[in-house]
């Protein structure tokens, strides 16, 4: 199968857990063939380009959601029959579908129901559909939707929209730069709508169109499907519309602004749950947002990222019963609270003195990790002042700080398997992979009770509340003091892990998922010839040798040839018409 990958701020430009896990799944299904059309979030991942890619896939597309967009002027547009009219037609277009949009974005806000045909959320939720496609359709005949959103034009629906009844007191006090700098961060957000992503060589030409997420990535996605056909499977590990709820940006937005983009990323969020195919979250609490944005239960299914087990696999089945030591890995960042655990440790020391407690890991990317690693290694200091034998021996410190990728650091499998207990200590949590690789080295870990902790845990570790060090470290003292608890903790939390959280895990199940969705539309999508004008969908309605190059292209991909075009006309050769025998052959 063709299977277009449709990434935002990830593969194959940026570093990462999701870079990681498309870089599993292309290099797993070896058998498909990836189309990656990557849309970039900072200027960063363009200088430093994309990585390497597996055989099976190639850099379709790249586009990026930041910085400024060239104008394409008038001049260089496609003309429409009414000659110095089309702008002026392309513009009222524009103004009807960009009303529509952000009227939807604001009622949703507001949380009212309009009267009338456009009635209720569904009501406002098809008057959204309309908006954004109308948009794309506008697109697609030539207009520089970019420039238009941005355009002056922008800036009066958006002030009749605010300014009107019905909308929220919040909104009607939005000032002339409010309604500038939402229209400047709504240009990004719709900026994959006029994108050159969707000819013959791009996703009109792929069986299945995969989306990293329900944001900007899903846009290609609900094009494709709305242009071809093509059956769209959106995957989130995290819900990027609980991110944008919880990310603080830098340059803080004001209300209206917030208000605006809120309602639109709920709406964008809404459709593409609506219109994919499968939805495939990566735990319970991602599930849990996607129902409560309106997904189908019926269509989500929950497949867990994968790790890869095998540089565990050699790690010792439990530590020596009489050490104590604690291992803590990950991203130092304040969200981590590594300052509770550092004074949870502080109490377990009373109880047992000779624990020691190794914090191994790098800078995470919030901006004041730095600081916050060196507050902790201050507070370390204060807590637990070196301690030597004699006046003239240097002192230790039960405390150590290591960065893996160090020469004198260890390796994560090295560092488990020192661990008498695994622990982590955040107050915010997303999916625990260091938990998942402690569970492959059969370690014990107490946790705290946040993010998919207790999903990925199931019974076989301890959980406490986040921000509480005193119950973090009676929970520790419980398992340094009971070895037989210990090893049975282990014992089944590795069984556990090798169930569910390893990468042939994944990949299996997105075979089968891909193989699945690409049994319901057989004959290709639907733009191509796979349904008949009715909508009934005619099996292999296109052979596979319509995949075949009818010459070279300029990006050396495969176009399909006019004969195994739907409605295409019959190329003329000296063999006869396309498609059929010469006279006097016989095939």
């Amino acid at each position: 199968m063709r299977i277009g990958l449709v990434t935002e701020g990830g593969y194959p430009y940026a570093s990462g857990e999701a870079h990681r896990w498309c870089e599993r799944l292309v290099r797993g299904l070896a058998g498909h063939d990836f189309a990656l059309h990557a849309l970039t979030t900072d200027a960063r991942q363009d200088a430093r380009g994309p990585g390497e890619l597996p055989a099976n896939a190639r850099l379709a597309g790249s586009a990026p959601l930041w910085g400024e967009v060239p104008v394409v002027r008038r001049r260089t547009a496609p003309r429409h029959p009414g000659g110095r009219f089309a702008g002026r037609r392309a513009r009222r277009r524009f103004v009807e579908h960009f009303a529509d949009l952000v009227a939807a974005c604001a009622a949703l806000a507001a949380g009212e129901r309009a009267t009338g045909a456009e009635s209720g959320a569904d009501g406002q939720a098809d008057r959204f559909a309309s908006g954004l496609y109308g948009l794309a359709d506008l697109a697609r005949a030539g207009a520089a939707l970019p420039a238009l959103l941005r355009s002056e034009e922008a800036v009066r629906v958006l002030e009749a929209v605010c300014h009107g009844p019905g909308a929220l007191p919040v909104l009607q006090g939005a000032q002339v730069t409010d309604l500038l700098a939402a229209t400047t961060e709504l240009e990004p957000a719709l900026r994959p709508l006029a994108l050159d992503w969707y000819g013959d060589a791009g996703l009109a030409g792929v069986d299945l169109c995969h989306a990293t997420s329900a944001g900007a990535a899903a846009l290609p996605g609900l094009l494709a499907k709305r242009f071809f056909g093509t059956p769209l499977l959106v995957t989130e590990h995290g819900v990027r519309l609980r991110e944008h709820y919880l990310t603080d940006p830098t340059a803080p937005r004001t209300a209206p602004v917030r208000v605006l983009l809120t309602a639109f990323r709920r709406a964008l969020a809404a459709e593409t749950y609506a219109r994919a195919a499968l939805i495939t979250p990566g735990g319970t609490r991602a599930r849990r947002w996607q129902e409560r944005c309106g997904a189908d239960p019926a269509r989500l299914r929950t497949v867990y990222p994968g790790r890869d087990a095998g540089p565990f696999a050699a790690v010792p089945d439990a530590a020596p019963d009489d050490s104590a030591t604690l291992v803590w890995t990950g991203a130092i960042a304040p969200d981590k609270d590594l300052v509770g655990l550092l004074h949870a440790f502080a109490e377990l020391r009373r109880a047992v003195p000779a624990a020691t407690l190794r914090i191994i890991g790098g800078l995470g990317a919030d901006p004041e990790a730095a600081g916050y690693r060196a507050q902790c290694r201050a507070l370390a200091a204060q807590l637990f002042p070196d301690e030597a034998v004699d006046a003239r021996s240097a002192g230790e410190n039960p405390v150590s700080f290591e960065e893996f990728g160090d020469p004198t650091a260890p390796t994560p499998a090295d560092a488990y398997a020192s661990a008498t207990v695994v622990v982590l200590s955040s107050a915010v949590e997303g999916f625990p992979h260091s938990l998942v690789e402690a569970m492959f080295c059969g370690r014990a870990t107490v946790s705290t009770d946040t993010g998919a902790v207790c999903e990925v845990i199931g019974g076989t570790g301890l959980v406490v509340p986040p921000r509480n060090p005193r119950a973090l470290a009676e929970a520790l003292r419980a398992l340094l003091a009971d070895p037989e608890r210990r090893a049975r903790l282990g014992a089944a939390a590795r069984a556990r892990a090798l169930e569910l959280f390893t990468v042939e895990q994944n990949i299996a199940a997105f075979r089968g998922i891909y193989l699945e969705l690409g049994a319901q539309a057989p004959g290709g999508p639907a733009g191509c010839g796979a349904t008949a004008g009715d909508g009934v969908p005619r099996p292999f309605a296109r052979p596979a040798e319509s995949l075949m190059p009818e010459g070279p292209t300029p990006t050396g991909a495969a176009r399909t040839p006019t004969w195994a075009r739907a409605g295409g006309r019959a190329r003329r050769t000296r063999y006869g018409a396309a498609g059929e025998p010469a006279a006097g052959q016989v095939w």
